[in-house]
């Protein structure tokens, strides 16, 4: 059984996203032409501009900046929630046409580190391919062939998002009550996104971190207690 591993490549992005995204919320406030919106824009100007407008809440002004990853390793499963985030499009591997005798599998770490359980689930996975394989031979096109795979399955999917919506996607997913693997996912796609777009993404992730206040209620990991500021937040003083 070959294990898959998770991989993510920022592949493009708006040209000088940060400097689009300040134009743009200069327009909001200037009655400058659109020819001199970037005009005298330097880049401690554009720096200034944006953590005014992602500490306040302008949001909107980032939708003009998308982001364009290449994502491997991932598993079925992981994709079937990634695509509940509706304002992004996605390109996935199609397992209509891929032939999936030699596919790779995601083994979530708790099967991983379980010897007896590891067994079983090595010995599904072999078991799979052979009724997959087994299929083919007879005849079964691989689109109905594929019934019979996993969603340990691993794919392969181009994501592209605009950086409104990937604030979003970080502070739901970056959280430490996400499922583990779209998770793992989420941190690798915020770092490569730091990278590209500093100051855009300055205050991007989970509520805990960003705003010391976290939504699960009950259901809370208490990292948030822990947090410098938080206690203020739950006594209400700020």
């Amino acid at each position: 059984m070959e294990e898959a591993q998770l991989n993510v490549v920022l592949l493009r992005h708006t040209p000088d996203p940060e400097l689009a995204c300040a134009a743009a919320a200069r327009q909001c406030y200037s009655a400058a032409g659109v020819r001199d919106l970037q005009e005298k824009m330097t880049p401690e100007k554009v720096v200034a501009l944006l953590d005014t407008v992602v500490r306040g809440g302008h949001h909107s002004v980032l939708e003009h900046a998308s982001f364009t990853f290449g994502v491997e390793g991932v598993s079925r499963a992981c994709t079937h929630q990634l695509v509940r985030h509706r304002l992004a499009s996605y390109s996935q591997q199609s397992q209509r046409y891929v032939d999936a005798k030699t596919v790779k599998w995601v083994v979530p770490p708790k099967v991983k580190a379980n010897g007896k359980a590891y067994e079983e689930f090595a010995k599904c996975m072999d078991s799979t391919l052979k009724a997959y394989a087994a299929l083919e031979e007879l005849g079964i096109d691989k689109e109905d062939a594929r019934f019979v795979l996993p969603n340990a399955a691993e794919t392969k999917i181009v994501v592209t998002m605009n950086a409104r919506e990937l604030l979003h996607f970080f502070e739901m997913r970056c959280c430490n009550r996400a499922q583990w693997e779209i998770h793992a996912l989420a941190v690798k796609m915020l770092q490569e996104c730091k990278k590209a777009a500093p100051n855009i993404f300055k205050y991007a992730g989970p509520t805990c971190e960003t705003e010391k206040i976290c939504w699960e209620g009950k259901m809370s990991c208490g990292k948030w207690k822990n947090i410098e500021g938080a206690q203020l937040r739950e006594k209400g003083i700020c």
